[in-house]
């Protein structure tokens, strides 16, 4: 039986612009120098919320502002399955790269699925036709 992960990325839109982090190496080729959205695993009994936020701290030092869920979306890969709960965030500081391949801003109306991690892909389709909501 395959391994199950349950994973949250973090949907970032500025400007019309969807924040990319480009996976580098990997021992699963079918996701290297794929993009994804920030985030990562779920700890055993951390919520999805509290998971995010310590990833993007983690991956990005930064800290975010979860405005709400965006899709919920499950994949299997050849070696594992993956859940990935996926949330519409914004920045509440800076932010810097510390270990993505590099960090891009796409313009949602350009965006290329297979350019994407398969799990990611269904959101990044969502996407291109997304609305950004006005700040309140």
């Amino acid at each position: 039986m395959k391994k199950h992960l349950e994973v949250v990325g973090a949907v970032v839109i500025e400007e019309g612009k969807v924040l990319a982090a480009k996976r580098g190496e990997s021992k699963y080729p079918y996701v290297a120098h794929k993009y994804e959205f920030a985030g990562g695993k779920i700890e055993p009994g951390e919520e999805r919320e509290a998971a995010l936020i310590r990833e993007i701290k983690e991956e990005l030092r930064a800290n975010i502002r979860i405005l709400r869920p965006f899709l919920t979306l499950e994949h299997e890969y050849p070696d594992f399955t993956i859940t990935l709960y996926t949330f519409l965030c914004q920045f509440c500081s800076a932010f810097c790269n510390t270990e993505h391949e590099s960090l891009e801003w796409l313009p949602l109306s350009q965006l290329d699925a297979s350019a994407w991690a398969p799990a990611d892909a269904p959101a990044v389709e969502a996407l291109k036709t997304f609305q950004v909501e006005k700040r309140q």
